[in-house]
């Protein structure tokens, strides 16, 4: 072959690869439109780890539709880890045929007609974290069969990858998501191991920025292997307090799924972990079992005053601003003006908390009303700064708006 054609084919087969692991400026545009606010639903991973069937999701979509999560802006039921078994001869993700007999496009019809929406996992590696078949070398393959199946959502793991590249790994199945036509909301779930919100806008919607979660107050509990960790409620809020500059419109910081209800915390505990989602604008998805939960547990999840924190449309992430021992104060900018603003008691007995005007980016002599969001009262107007006693791991939500 003459070296000249050699050369010019070889430069034509880089920038098709080019093309198609970097997503164009159009499919960012597109990527983006998928989530212009945080994502809302339900995920079975953190009540049914692999314990998941067909009954089980239909039970909880009939749930959400009608226990006032729907209401409140909860829209995707989430299938994780263990709903497939192994490929067929064509090389097609296969569902597992027990568990979910009606096969997953009657699934995610059902979920359709209850007025929501559906999702799907898979990995980005050979195997998926519970050893089941994953989508490496089948990226294109598996993201039309989602969308012939109806699938909305995907949440792409990244267990059995080995020295695979993750911004490749994830712009390759964004790229695949993206040519079936469907819009699939894009969670890259690599624990930010990689730090996805370097490079992730564009390519996925929201990103991992931690190990997985557990259902404490605070813990590091390592891995069975000795790595490390599920972590605990507050280990992961400390993690985000210096990310808030990434988060934005269709590209969310994801500090993992909410444990509200499954019984490894107090109900304020509870509350202050369902606060500080919505003050860091991150996906609010469900991880209890909402059809058997608890009046208590309802209005935390339901709290329509705290849900407005999390979906309002300027899309900043908050931040702390203040911080004194175990007193720490959060502010979050809204759309209107106001801001949403925690004090939050780490310690183990009630205090005073407060927050001067000063840390919410106001001039001292402004009158401001403030509104306690989990009481639902107007509170009054305050100059300069306001406080209140909050008790142990607990936090006072209030709304403070000139």
């Amino acid at each position: 072959m003459d070296v000249s054609l050699a050369r010019r084919n070889l430069g034509l087969i880089l920038a098709l690869m080019l093309f198609v692991m970097i997503p164009t400026a159009k499919a960012q545009v597109q990527r983006d439109s998928l989530a212009p606010t945080p994502p809302m639903g339900w995920n079975s991973w953190n009540k049914f780890a692999c314990n998941v069937s067909e009954d089980l999701i239909k039970s909880v979509a009939d749930a959400i539709a009608t226990n006032g999560m729907k209401d409140a802006g909860y829209q995707y039921v989430l299938i994780d880890d263990c709903w497939q078994v192994s490929r067929d001869e064509n090389g097609n993700i296969v569902a597992d045929p027990q568990r979910f007999p009606s096969g997953i496009k009657a699934l995610a019809d059902y979920v359709h007609s209850k007025g929501l929406k559906f999702g799907l996992y898979s990995d980005a590696g050979t195997k998926t974290c519970a050893g089941r078949p994953g989508s490496q070398g089948h990226e294109y393959q598996d993201a039309l069969q989602y969308a012939r199946w109806g699938a909305d959502y995907l949440k792409y793991d990244w267990c059995n990858t080995g020295t695979r590249n993750a911004e490749e790994a994830y712009a390759t199945m964004s790229n695949a998501l993206l040519a079936t036509g469907r819009p699939i909301v894009l969670s890259i779930c690599e624990w930010g191991k990689n730090k996805a919100w370097l490079w992730g806008k564009g390519i996925g919607n929201l990103w991992r920025t931690t190990g997985d979660i557990s259902d404490h107050w605070s813990t590091q509990k390592k891995w069975p292997d000795g790595s490390c960790c599920q972590l605990g409620m507050v280990e992961i809020v400390d993690l985000q307090a210096d990310l808030w500059a990434f988060s934005g419109p269709g590209h969310w910081n994801d500090p993992d799924m909410l444990e509200v209800g499954n019984g490894g915390m107090t109900t304020e505990e509870y509350r202050s972990h369902f606060s500080f989602w919505a003050i860091l604008a991150a996906p609010l998805i469900a991880g209890n079992d909402v059809r058997s939960m608890t009046p208590e547990i309802n209005e935390i999840l339901t709290n329509k005053e705290v849900v407005a924190v999390d979906q309002d449309a300027l899309g900043h992430q908050g931040r702390r601003v203040g911080k004194n021992g175990d007193q720490e104060i959060w502010s979050r900018p809204l759309s209107d003006g106001s801001r949403a603003v925690i004090l939050f008691n780490r310690g183990a007995t009630p205090t005073e908390v407060a927050v001067s005007w000063t840390q919410l980016a106001y001039p001292e002599h402004l009158p401001a009303s403030v509104r306690d969001l989990w009481t639902h009262k107007d509170l009054g107007k305050f100059t300069g700064s306001f406080s209140s006693k909050v008790p142990s791991h607990g936090v006072v939500m209030v709304k403070v708006l000139p």
